[in-house]
């Protein structure tokens, strides 16, 4: 399969979700539509001077619903980003508010880079200057839209964007505030790390707490002893991994990463798993 075609049916299979959600409520003609179209999408490229000479990035900053403010999502890095995904992407941080009551809008970001081919003081040029051009269009705002983490970028990255936006509105009492996932030391929150991890954790948790779903995914019992293979051990999968193994009996039989693949059926122990690749 092409990589464009896993592009487009990421989003298809966002929209068909969202068409039998939305098949089950007495919604007025039209809206359904309006609910699901991404609001507005920013693409961005802009240059940056590294080694000698100048690189061009391509950016994107989607809005999928502006009907509470601010709206929220993460900025991501990584080579295969596309305007594709980051629209379904902010519709499904719409969805996922709404769902729990959240009261954020739905937005979400990237940058076409991998970001192991820069050292961290090429990293932090290129994502101050990524922030400047989201700055430039209200697309990072405490009161408008609040980037977080996600895919290749972390508290690092969130503390540049941080800084770098409070450096060009330094009379903005609420300047911190225009990002989320930032170090505790510079505004951040305790858990922040592996709050996602944990909601995976929790939603496995609340599955295996119905057995008639459980029974329908061909799966029986709890989650202790259950095998689980990891696919990337970025933030959300370690900490995923770490808790479900320690506090929930699981065993991790695999880990898949970018370049490679690691299995052990008698079970992994993810942090010495994590201290060899690094």
């Amino acid at each position: 399969m092409m990589k464009k075609d896993c592009e487009v049916l990421f989003r298809q299979s966002v929209e068909l979700m969202f068409d039998r959600a939305s098949a089950t409520l007495d919604l007025p003609i039209g809206l359904a539509q309006q609910i699901r179209t991404c609001n507005a999408v920013y693409q961005v490229r802009f240059g940056v001077k590294l080694r000698g000479r100048y690189e061009v990035f391509t950016g994107w900053r989607a809005v999928h619903s502006e009907h509470i403010l601010p709206v929220k999502g993460g900025i991501r890095y990584a080579s295969i980003a596309n305007q594709e995904e980051v629209e379904a992407l902010a519709s499904l941080m719409t969805y996922k508010c709404a769902i729990v009551n959240i009261p954020f809008g739905g937005s979400k970001g990237a940058l076409k880079i991998n970001p192991r081919d820069y050292s961290e003081e090429e990293l932090e040029k290129i994502t101050r200057r990524f922030t400047q051009e989201l700055v430039k269009k209200d697309l990072i705002n405490p009161n408008l839209n609040v980037p977080a983490p996600d895919m290749g970028t972390g508290e690092r990255e969130m503390a540049w964007i941080s800084n770098t936006y409070q450096n060009l509105f330094p009379n903005q009492i609420n300047g911190q505030g225009c990002v989320t996932g930032k170090p505790v030391h510079l505004g951040g929150i305790n858990g922040r790390k592996e709050a996602t991890g944990r909601g995976v954790q929790y939603g496995l948790r609340e599955f295996f707490r119905h057995a008639k779903d459980v029974k329908l995914a061909g799966l029986e019992g709890e989650i202790e002893g259950k095998r689980i293979i990891v696919q990337g051990l970025g933030n959300v999968g370690w900490h995923a991994a770490k808790v479900l193994s320690q506090e929930d009996g699981a065993k991790i039989t695999a880990i898949i990463e970018s370049d490679g693949a690691i299995h052990a059926e008698s079970g992994l122990n993810v942090d010495d798993v994590v201290d060899h690749i690094k």
